[in-house]
């Protein structure tokens, strides 16, 4: 079975923890220690049932506030599909969580309470899932309960979100009315209290979501993460290397090139636990054997020749600052991309995104937490990347403090410069 990776996001009491909750507790995915711990709770909702909230949010300071702090991870799987959850924060000072939660994710269900509509963490969310190119937008309007049922409210969000959506780089949107509360539509359809929806529930549509051509199959990178040398007498002169084919293809006979250095060999085998693969395909962790001994070590890039690519050191690219110590043009750090480290400085900040009008906002002496900028980057080391827009595994990148090795941004190359 294949994975779907979801973040649910949306602003502050939209009810995403209790859309989660609910939806692991009607699939059946609680175990029974589980329930009995927030039956013991005593945290109770309006009509006397258990706050299914509280599978998700676990730290303490969330459940004495009701709110989600850090990103909850979650995961369970139906006859037809594995799924990985990431239950973000609705709360603005924690937009970092959201974006360390949404860049490996598949989906976004942006969560829109039914009594309030469109809010600014709805349209903040959403931008943020498509700067991070996110291919799949789901808008839960939640809470329909609340509202009776009513269609023309579902209507008339639908028409606010979609006058807002033509700002975004969003291919696939889709609405869906839901009452998680009550359970309305998230796993069984609603026939009884929205009539007039005819589509999937929320857990059908997540079913048929299709995220195979999620991947990019056409430009190969293989990073080499570990060479393996056992050195015994059975494997004396064994040499493979480890990864994880982030994108594209790879096969005994592959004619490929090794970045940054430039030598170029040929694949003489794909193995996975022992056993020779005929072929391997993202998101697969293999071991390529090459015909010839090339000096690669942790870092490097495995790609094909017929790519004819080249390395950079300097490049554009939008951030998404994470640290109270604000960025500011010359700040040295750490940037690592995969398994490579390399020291850069942030040569000019061109400009801060307004993350409600997608606004540029020029003539910024510094970016402060949260914010999400524009930058020029010069690496110490050569690169070899892609632009996030056509490679979203290998054209994102973080940034690092030097002292405190804290994560300090995350970024996603837009230009590059060789």
């Amino acid at each position: 079975m294949d994975i779907l990776r979801f973040i649910t996001a949306g602003s502050v009491d939209d009810g995403k923890s209790t859309l989660i909750g609910r939806l692991l507790y009607d699939t059946k995915q609680i175990f029974a220690d589980q329930l009995e711990a927030i039956e013991s709770s005593g945290r109770l909702n309006e009509d006397g049932q258990v706050d299914l909230s509280l599978l998700t949010d676990g730290l303490k300071a969330e459940r004495e506030q009701g709110i989600t702090i850090d990103v909850a991870y979650k995961y369970f799987s139906t006859e037809k599909r594995k799924f990985i959850i990431a239950d973000a924060p609705g709360h603005i000072q924690y937009t970092r969580n959201m974006v360390t939660g949404a860049s490996n994710s598949n989906l976004s269900i942006i969560l829109v309470d039914a009594r309030k509509g469109v809010q600014e963490q709805t349209r903040r969310h959403s931008i943020i899932s498509s700067l991070l190119g996110i291919p799949h937008l789901v808008i839960c309007i939640n809470k329909m309960d609340l509202v009776g049922y009513d269609e023309q409210v579902y209507n008339q969000i639908i028409a606010d979100y979609k006058q807002f959506a033509k700002k975004l780089n969003a291919k696939d949107i889709t609405f869906i009315p839901v009452s998680a509360l009550k359970g309305d539509n998230i796993v069984e359809g609603s026939e009884l209290t929205m009539p007039w929806y005819q589509g999937p529930s929320l857990l059908e549509h997540l079913e048929q979501v299709p995220v195979s051509q999620d991947f990019n199959l056409d430009d190969s990178r293989f990073p080499v993460q570990y060479v393996i040398r056992p050195l015994t007498a059975e494997h004396h002169d064994y040499r493979g290397y480890a990864g994880k084919v982030i994108s594209g293809t790879y096969k005994a006979g592959d004619k490929v090139t090794v970045q940054p250095s430039g030598q170029t060999t040929t694949v003489k085998s794909v193995e996975l636990g022992g056993k020779v693969l005929e072929e391997a395909f993202a998101p697969m962790s293999v071991v390529l054997q090459l015909e010839d001994e090339v000096d690669i070590s942790r870092g490097d890039i495995i790609v094909k020749a017929a790519e004819n690519l080249e390395v950079a050191q300097e490049f554009e690219a939008t951030v998404c600052w994470m640290h109270n110590k604000a960025l500011k043009p010359g700040a040295k750090l750490l940037l690592r991309h995969n398994s490579t480290e390399t020291r850069c400085v942030v040569r000019n900040i061109d400009y801060k995104i307004d993350i409600n009008t997608l606004d540029h906002l020029e003539d910024v002496d510094q970016i402060q937490l949260n914010d999400i900028c524009r930058v020029q980057i010069k690496t110490a080391s050569p690169l070899l990347l892609d632009k996030y827009e056509d490679n979203r595994s290998n054209g994102g990148f973080i940034l690092v403090d030097e002292t405190s090795f804290a994560t300090v941004g995350a970024g996603m190359v837009s230009e590059i410069e060789f």
